[in-house]
């Protein structure tokens, strides 16, 4: 698969762990790259792009907004399933914004 085919997706993850917490930031990335690279011998590609983590004071639920490619909404579901990972909300990007694009 070519780096075209992949699409790009927005992952809101409502996290029961403090994901602020450097350990459990630590183990989240490692679940899931190990789900990447599970999926990749299975011949599924699956990219992670980014993460911001996002804190309410307000909550108690601390969020992730995580940025990722993929061939497929499933095969993002598959990922954060693989990976113990919440999707609270699912969405496929578009154009994306950029400070270029303003100037």
């Amino acid at each position: 698969m070519s780096d075209k085919d992949l699409i790009d997706f927005g992952i809101w993850r409502e996290m029961d762990a403090d994901i602020t917490d450097e350990e459990n930031k630590r183990e989240a990335l490692k679940a899931s790259q190990g789900a990447i690279a599970e999926l990749e011998k299975e011949g599924i590609e699956v990219e992670w792009v980014s993460t911001d983590v996002l804190e309410d004071p307000k909550s108690d639920t601390e969020c992730a907004y995580c940025h990722y490619r993929a061939p497929s909404e499933e095969a993002i579901k598959e990922h954060s399933e693989r990976a113990g990972l919440p999707v609270t909300k699912l969405t496929r990007m578009d154009d994306q914004l950029d400070k270029e694009a303003a100037e």
